[in-house]
């Protein structure tokens, strides 16, 4: 393997575990990246205090926090049965207990790794309540590290063979190509996409980029920016076959909590592939 695609693979991968039934994929799919990688995957779980999720009970009996402990304790138990039972014993995979200031302690510990394995919510996953609802997004941006980021339903694939890029002439996506080159250099089919008035110009100058990195794309012009965005993103990765997406996370903040970009809202609530995602 060349230097410079070695230097730039990731080394440290988090891994989000919970009690959600998709966990165990998640943990598939970060043991296929550590042995594609030769990367090593720290696997954590976390999940809000049943406290937190039940602040009610704080008012009742000692009976009633003892049962919200053992809550806590079952999830964290399950997620680490996944890890044992998924992980199947690789040496690139460790436990990590979880830290006690959840969720909030797995953006700290994000900080450490190069790239982080999540999944998207499910909300009909009685699981689905054991975080804040905007967890994932709030971690992207928070960490600032760039995440994998894998949809709650369908098998997964083989990731990386064809992509589709979702290109904007800012931070997020550069990023989000930065975090991508691992894949898009080992890709049979990069395709690119960008809206906007000078999509055609934009796009050129990421090809440019891209072949310097030895990467050959086929570039779309997507036409006008359009409301529905996100939509018309996986419309053309289902298209295209593609078996990962690359975006930049948009959003601001809004009295201290985020409003995410329409593109971002829909995909993170309606992918359908994988998602490489930063912010």
């Amino acid at each position: 393997m060349p230097e410079g695609l070695f230097m730039q693979t990731p080394k440290s991968i988090l891994l989000h575990l919970d009690s959600s039934v998709r966990a165990a994929e998640r943990v598939k799919v970060a043991c296929r990246l550590a042995d594609d990688f030769d990367a090593q995957v720290i696997c954590m779980s976390c999940t809000m205090s049943a406290l937190m999720r039940y602040p009610f009970a704080l008012e009742g009996a000692a009976q009633a926090i003892s049962i919200m402990q053992e809550l806590d304790k079952e999830c964290r138990d399950k997620a680490f049965a996944t890890f044992v039972a998924a992980g199947a014993g690789s040496p690139r995979l460790t436990w990590a207990e979880p830290l006690a200031d959840a969720p909030w302690g797995f953006v700290r510990r994000a900080l450490y790794a190069d790239l982080m394995i999540l999944g998207q919510r499910d909300p009909d996953d009685p699981a689905a309540g054991e975080l804040p609802a905007d967890f994932l997004p709030s971690l992207l941006v928070d960490s600032g590290r760039p995440a994998l980021i894998l949809p709650y339903a369908g098998a997964i694939a083989p990731i990386g063979r064809t992509v589709l890029v979702a290109w904007k002439e800012t931070r997020e996506a550069a990023r989000a190509v930065s975090a991508a080159l691992p894949w898009l250099r080992n890709a049979n089919h990069v395709h690119v996409v960008c809206y906007g008035e000078s999509a055609r110009e934009s796009l050129h100058a990421l090809q440019g980029y891209l072949e310097v990195q030895g990467i050959s794309a086929t570039l779309h012009p997507g036409g006008p920016e359009q409301g529905d965005a996100g939509s018309n993103l996986l419309s053309m990765a289902a298209d295209l076959g593609a078996d990962l997406l690359v975006m930049g996370c948009y959003g601001h903040s809004r009295a201290r909590e985020w409003v995410w970009g329409g593109a971002t809202h829909t995909i993170l609530q309606s992918m359908t592939l994988p998602v490489l995602m930063s912010h």
